[in-house]
């Protein structure tokens, strides 16, 4: 069966059963439970507590819980009680962050709930668009939102904007015309309308033929099934890290158990301690660290106007290497502006005319004349093209109503998508003027004369081929081009297209959507990060190369490529030659996924942007879906993983910095945890192997977990933004967390701080009893863990970021060195935790003793970091 393009209005009236007086209320409570209403589905959200017990999936979580268990076993309740206070903590704050994303996300919808005008029972009706139902007669007109799939039987200089279904940014003149072509493309269908376009001008009536999920966008939407998701960079180094971790720290254990059973220890005292070591080396408070960490950039992002719905996504960002960025409203304006215009002869840019010199006045009068559009309070009404117009003459103090009024409409010529030329009559001058406006090929052959300086000329071959060139030169440059002619009538004659002759050429009109001015400093920033920016596109290849040349994307016209030729490429192909391109137009919803795919198979971390439905599958297929908040479809937003309030691409860029320094922060702060841990273990193994006493009680340990390593390492994490990160080239996200260079690095500053707290330990035991050595090596512990919290903020020295620029890191030691001296001097809490009272020399020595780890570290940053 032909499908509704392809028929005529009465074919498509006769299917679908409906007359002009729309549907009954019957037919369309009949028609509802068969189509059911008019929406896109969503998918099934996870719910709170899914989300809460979500967060116990983690090896390192599970491991602790195990501890926790055999704890309870063996009566030490205490221990039970702090490991899962822990673990709780950070599964509340894992959901309270993912339920606040939902919810900025609903904030979004809530922006977009459009209402329709339709035909039912003989009366003109509002109703919710999700009660719209096939068949329904949709009366649109300037500024409606499309709110369902369907075949136009009336128009009235109809132009629709369609970008969020096809990408193309200029609005689509529609006709009533059946199409009798098989394959023609939705951009093609000029007599069909559809989903989540909005009327930028004129009027029309549309006969319902689609709803909900069996609309084009509907059917995107259900590509998103096809599309999957994927960990972020940090999830798989976390996975990696966690198993890792939780095998050497089980050998470990392990041994200590087995070495302290052979030495004669009890079964019991053996395996509790083995267990309280695990618990001090594991690093339980990681999750929430990277949690809150996480949590706080992504509220930085937010007041910078990316919103992040995933927020693992927020480290993410630092790892994108690829920016697959759509054009229309994110490098550009998404508004057409007046570039250059040419009149009398000569080119002449928009902000340079004279409007004393008559033939420059002419050509912005006449403009504004054969128009339709109203831009008043920051309201444009009307087709982009013609609110160009309108705001090429208010930069030169024109009023466009005052102007029509001073000079009357008489009569009007609508546009029209075959004569691609719309035409006024104006009683200018006590004359019957007819201007003309439209395509420079439709219309230089209707001119006789051309306007110049030396007056009314008639118009030569010579003249001719000098107005083709300039709109050659207009047209190259991704310049949309208007021309204006006009001539004088007779009385007041009725006019038709046949008056369209023999006309006075004005000038030429060259416009654009133009990049917004940030772009190309973005774009800048992005090479210079070692990050590929690449335009995909719907619009045309010359357009979207202008643009793309302005702004820095394209340096050649051969890293330019269009839809139908990436048709012809095998995944292979476009695998091996995706590297080539900067720039892709005309291209389709498949096309944009096997694009992404073909990058991410090249081992690059890719974001990509987009607003309308045709983007969903990609983003989602993305390592990072950025949709826009402004312009965005809901099913863009749902698929994304941030959302950008401000629809501009150098808030990407923004993002991508602050990623950088999240992941930087992060991998501080677990570089402070292990260098902690593992100096505590060393400490372990050194009392055990040489059968010395045991250095610190259970209860030692898990206040060190409590207090010296959450604390520091929240401070670490909230380390402040530092700008040199987009001076680096993007991570490898193939290289493990726990690399060589990273873990000799732990091993080194953690045995600095297990020397300290061994030679702690040895002068307690020479000064007095095993309870004052376990004390001091407690205390030295704690201390020069609470000190390395400052070495660990950067790879640099703190006197060269600032000993004070982190005020957390200051308010993380303060806290921690007073819980550790209340434990040490009150009566009350050294019972509980196991330590002797210390005189003023054995504290002299745990405070010099625990300043040496950083000592050495800041003189090394000084004199090798800085070399280097």
């Amino acid at each position: 069966m032909a499908e509704f393009h392809q028929q005529s209005t009465d074919e498509v009236m006769e299917l679908l059963d409906v007359t002009n007086q729309g549907l009954s209320d019957y037919d369309v409570q009949k028609r509802q439970k068969e189509y059911g209403y008019n929406e896109l589905l969503e998918g099934k959200r996870t719910s709170t507590f899914a989300v809460f017990f979500g967060q116990f999936k983690d090896l390192l979580v599970i491991i602790l819980m195990i501890a926790a268990f055999i704890s309870l076993l063996l009566g030490e309740v205490e221990s039970t009680i702090v490991i899962m206070i822990v673990v709780i903590l950070n599964a509340i704050l894992g959901t309270v962050q993912h339920v606040k994303a939902e919810q900025s996300l609903d904030n979004l919808k809530a922006l977009t709930s459009p209402v329709a005008k339709v035909m039912r029972n003989n009366q003109l009706e509002e109703i919710s668009s999700e009660d719209i139902v096939v068949g329904d007669l949709l009366y649109l007109e300037a500024g409606d939102y499309i709110s369902a799939d369907g075949r136009l039987l009336e128009s009235h200089n109809l132009h629709i904007n369609e970008s969020s279904l096809t990408g193309e940014s200029l609005a689509v003149a529609k006709s009533t015309a059946p199409i009798k072509e098989d394959h023609v493309t939705i951009a093609d269908k000029k007599n069909m309308v559809f989903t989540g376009s909005f009327v930028t001008n004129g009027r029309g009536t549309v006969i319902v033929t689609a709803i909900g999920m069996q609309t084009e966008i509907g059917k995107i939407a259900n590509l998103l099934d096809t599309a999957k998701e994927k960990k972020t960079p940090l999830q798989v180094s976390l996975d990696q890290f966690g198993e890792k971790l939780a095998l050497g720290i089980t050998m470990i254990c392990l041994a200590i158990f087995t070495i302290d059973l052979f030495r004669g220890r009890e079964l019991g005292e053996s395996f509790m301690f083995a267990v309280s070591l695990a618990v001090a080396a594991i690093p339980e408070a990681l999750s929430s660290i990277v949690t809150i960490v996480l949590a706080f950039g992504t509220q930085k992002m937010a007041k910078e106007n990316a919103i992040i719905r995933k927020l693992y996504a927020a480290e993410s960002l630092g790892s994108v290497s690829v920016i697959c960025s759509d054009k229309t409203g994110t490098l550009t304006e998404n508004k057409m502006i007046v570039q250059q215009v040419y009149v009398d002869q000569k080119a002449i840019p928009h902000d340079q005319l004279h409007t004393e010199n008559a033939i420059e006045k002419n050509l912005i009068l006449k403009a504004l004349l054969c128009n339709d559009a109203l831009v008043r309070d920051h309201q444009e009404i009307g087709d982009p093209t013609e609110i160009a117009l309108v705001k090429l003459g208010k930069q030169y103090d024109f009023d466009e109503v005052i102007l029509r009024t001073h000079y009357p409409r008489v009569g009007e010529i609508p546009f029209d998508s075959d004569r691609k030329l719309m035409s006024t009559v104006n009683h200018i001058n006590q004359q019957h003027i007819i201007i003309t406006k439209g395509a420079l090929d439709v219309l230089l052959s209707k001119i006789v004369k051309i306007e110049t300086s030396k007056g009314i000329l008639n118009i030569t071959e010579e003249h001719r081929k000098k107005i083709e060139e300039v709109n050659r030169d207009f047209s190259m440059n991704g310049l949309r081009v208007l021309a204006i002619a006009y001539k004088e009538i007779r009385g007041n004659q009725k006019v038709d297209s046949g008056f369209e002759n023999d006309l006075i050429f004005v000038g030429l009109i060259a416009m654009m959507d133009p990049p917004r001015n940030e772009s190309k400093a973005a774009v800048e920033s992005c090479i210079k990060a070692g990050i590929k920016p690449v335009m995909i596109t719907g619009d045309h290849k010359i357009t979207a190369t202008a643009i793309a040349k302005q702004i820095g994307i394209l340096k050649d016209p051969s890293e330019a490529i269009e839809g139908y030729e990436i048709e012809g490429l095998t995944d292979q192909q476009l695998q091996e030659m995706v590297q080539d391109f900067s720039v892709y137009a005309r291209v389709t919803p498949e096309h944009k996924i096997r694009i992404v795919k073909a990058w991410q198979e090249k081992g690059n971390v890719v974001a990509m942007t987009g607003d309308g439905v045709n983007d969903g599958p990609a983003l989602k297929q993305a390592d990072i879906g950025v949709a826009m908040g402004i312009t965005g479809t809901e099913v863009a937003k749902d698929a994304s993983a941030m959302i950008l309030t401000d629809d501009n691409f150098s808030t990407i860029v923004k993002a991508i910095s602050n990623g950088r320094s999240i992941y930087t922060n992060i991998k501080n702060a677990i570089l402070f945890l292990l260098s902690g841990n593992a100096g505590a273990i060393f400490v372990v193994l050194y009392a055990t192997v040489l059968g010395l006493p045991v250095p610190f009680a259970p209860v030692h340990l898990l206040f060190i977990n409590l207090i010296t390593d959450s604390l520091p390492a929240i401070a670490i994490g909230l380390e402040p933004h530092n700008k040199k990160t987009m001076k680096d080239k993007p991570r490898n996200i193939h290289t493990p967390l726990l690399n060589k260079k990273f873990t000799t690095q732990v091993m080194l500053e953690g045995l600095l701080i297990a020397i300290s707290t061994i030679i702690a330990f040895r002068m307690g035991m020479s000064m007095g009893d095993t309870l004052t050595a376990t004390t001091m090596a407690f205390s030295t512990l704690c201390l020069s863990r609470l000190v390395h919290g400052f070495n660990s903020r950067s790879k640099e020295s703190i006197f060269k970021i600032g000993v004070f620029s982190n005020k957390y890191t200051w308010l993380a030691f303060l806290i921690g060195f007073l819980c550790l001296h209340l434990v040490l001097f009150v009566p009350s809490l050294t019972g509980v935790f196991e330590v002797a009272t210390l005189n003023g020399v054995q504290l002299g020595l745990i405070y010099s003793l625990s300043c040496m780890p950083f000592l050495v570290n800041q003189w090394y940053k000084l004199l090798f970091v800085r070399s280097r």
